[in-house]
């Protein structure tokens, strides 16, 4: 069928989420109708981000320096703490340019199901940033979900005595949808209508 080197690239980019066999032909057949430099630009850019991107280690955020650049910006409001369950949220509140706290990435949501269980998700982390950086208010971002709403609630629970307020996302964001495909004014709306957890 295929030439082995068409067969390959079809194969890996079949490795990508969303894409199928046809997706999958049709990308490998666009990469042979590049020039040799855009080819050697996308081969590095692949590269790059294997060899250069990896978590920062003060939020858990994907980054290319020491310290990603949220934590190194002198004008962020240290006092307020977002947690979200991955970089592609930090990604996206950024865009929206609406809050100008600090972040913490969790690894992940609290699912005894699928055998994610709360010492899996990197609280150790967090509970140590906590005790050392003194934040006045904890927002959980995380997905409307059973996993997202008990993982907030094991995270308030470790919280508690600690003289934090936490707050959580208002409703508006529907229950079961990934944050990343929510549109803009729905999260705004959710970002400044938080309310305490009771």
């Amino acid at each position: 069928m295929y030439p082995e080197s068409i067969r390959c690239l079809i194969e890996s980019f079949k490795c990508l989420p969303g894409i199928g066999e046809k997706t999958a032909e049709r990308l490998a057949f666009s990469v042979l109708d590049m020039e040799e430099e855009q080819v050697e630009l996308f081969s590095s850019s692949l590269m790059d981000v294997i060899n250069n991107v990896h978590k920062c280690p003060i939020c858990n955020s994907l980054t290319d320096s020491d310290i990603c650049s949220i934590c190194s910006d002198p004008t962020r409001d240290s006092k307020i703490l977002c947690i979200v369950e991955d970089s592609k949220s930090v990604f996206l509140f950024e865009k929206l340019g609406m809050f100008h706290g600090k972040y913490h990435v969790i690894d992940g949501l609290i699912s005894p199901l699928d055998g994610v269980n709360p010492e899996d998700i990197g609280l150790n982390k967090l509970l140590d940033r906590l005790n050392e950086e003194k934040f006045e208010e904890i927002v959980f971002a995380l997905k409307p979900s059973i996993e997202g709403e008990t993982t907030s609630l094991y995270i308030k629970k470790i919280l508690e005595g600690m003289d934090i307020k936490v707050t959580r996302l208002a409703s508006g964001l529907p229950i079961g949808a990934d944050i990343e495909y929510v549109d803009s004014l729905t999260l705004e709306r959710a970002i400044n209508d938080r309310k305490i957890i009771e």
